[in-house]
């Protein structure tokens, strides 16, 4: 019977083979230490028709490998968001030559059209073949046309164009939190329906940041919340070839972004917008003062949307619910409800809550009105309910957690109530 074969089987039948304490059912440890050195013999230990949650840990390490996911429910998740790192150098255009035009591998991490629910989580990964052969054409770090794709907590880097590159045009659903993501131009870039929050963009160059398109459906939409821009002297915010609808909500622009709205490029590949020019802002700023054209008009969207309703559910609109849906593989507790630095928040019946690390297995809330907050409860939970608060009041809270039998401190949040 072949290793990978014997391994899979022992994780159907509940043995434990990972270390005591750890959830990830497969271990990558490039000095050998894992069950496997490299993450592709990882994958394809799995099932090819695998219907459940498998979960990789990724050691320390410098991983210099193509990854291909060819399978459902997987999650890649680093034990460090920046020590743990998957770099290649690979040219679009080359790889294109050498496989009769196929873009399927020319990313460092490709996720096949037929693959659903894949998480990459703590995570660095770089498409490093720019700064190799000094050039910044096409050189996905990340590329596929799977759906339900999450990006959780990573680094995605190209030192050229398109460096997030997923393009599901019919049913693409990308949900992506807490990243870092740098490139050339049009550096994230997706297809159908997309939601980012908590993030950070730097560019370089001079032609767009953020692209879309959005044509297949009119209510596909491109969603940038809490998030952050910058870039090179002059950066333009974005561009899109074709039809397509783009939010962006309280989100920073440093003062080196230039005054140029979102525009349709004078391109052979670029069609007219039959449902016209659908870019929306709120709350959006520019360090050093603001451009008129990202002032506040989400009145003019479809249905206009007040701001408390565009979440990462209303994005997808019923297809997908990642934050209500949201496994726990990051080493750490994340994601709090009300968001970090929240405001508005209402007095009456508040439920806080979160995501547990992954190998958590009690949580300890601490909670009160100044920032040193005191412990209320130990629970196995990760829902709590405050209850009745003061208005106008900022509240601290933190979640310690019970990781193998040690206790972990969790940071501090606060939001304010309205």
């Amino acid at each position: 019977m072949k290793r990978a074969t014997r391994l899979f089987i022992l994780l159907l039948c509940g043995i434990a083979i990972t270390a005591a304490g750890e959830r990830a059912q497969i271990i990558v440890a490039a000095d050998g230490s894992g069950m496997f050195r490299t993450i592709q013999d990882a994958l394809n230990s799995i099932p090819k028709n695998n219907a459940s949650p498998v979960i990789i840990l990724i050691k320390k390490g410098t991983y210099q490998e193509k990854v291909f996911i060819e399978r459902s429910f997987v999650t890649l998740v680093g034990e460090d968001r920046d020590s743990t790192r998957i770099v290649y150098a690979e040219l679009r255009e080359n790889w294109t030559k050498a496989h009769n035009g196929s873009d399927w591998g020319s990313g460092v991490v490709n996720i096949d059209s037929l693959s659903t629910d894949i998480v990459l989580a703590n995570l660095t990964i770089h498409n490093n073949y720019g700064s190799l052969f000094h050039t910044a054409a096409h050189q996905f770090a990340i590329r596929g046309n799977g759906t339900r794709v999450m990006i959780l907590y990573c680094n995605v880097i190209a030192d050229g164009n398109d460096t997030v590159s997923l393009w599901n045009r019919a049913n693409g659903l990308y949900y992506h939190a807490n990243c870092y993501f740098e490139g050339h131009v049009d550096y994230v870039c997706p297809r159908g329906w997309c939601y980012i929050t908590d993030s950070k963009f730097y560019g370089h160059n001079l032609s767009a940041s953020i692209w879309h398109d959005g044509r297949f459906d009119k209510d596909q939409k491109f969603v940038i919340r809490y998030s952050s821009f910058d870039g090179v002297p002059n950066f333009p915010l974005g561009r899109h070839h074709r039809d397509a609808q783009i939010f962006l909500l309280d989100c920073i622009f440093s003062r080196t972004m230039a005054d140029k709205p979102i525009y349709l490029p004078v391109s052979p590949n670029a069609e007219a917008w039959k449902w016209g020019a659908r870019h929306y802002f709120y709350n959006c700023h520019r360090e050093g003062g603001d451009y008129d054209w990202f002032a506040d008009n989400l009145s003019q969207a479809d249905g206009s949307p007040k701001p408390e309703q565009i979440s990462a559910q209303w994005t997808f609109a019923g297809r997908w619910d990642p934050e209500g849906t949201m496994p726990s593989v990051l080493p750490f507790v994340s994601q709090p409800s009300p968001r970090n630095g929240s405001y508005r928040i209402p007095t009456e019946n508040l439920i806080v809550n979160w995501i547990p690390s992954r190998n958590a297995t009690a949580s300890l809330v601490y909670f009160s009105m100044n920032g040193n907050p005191e412990f209320v409860a130990n629970q196995k939970e990760h829902v709590f309910k405050v209850g009745a608060l003061e208005p106008k009041t900022a509240y601290h809270w933190r979640i310690d957690e019970i990781v193998d039998r040690d206790t972990v401190r969790g940071p501090l949040w606060h939001f304010t109530t309205r």
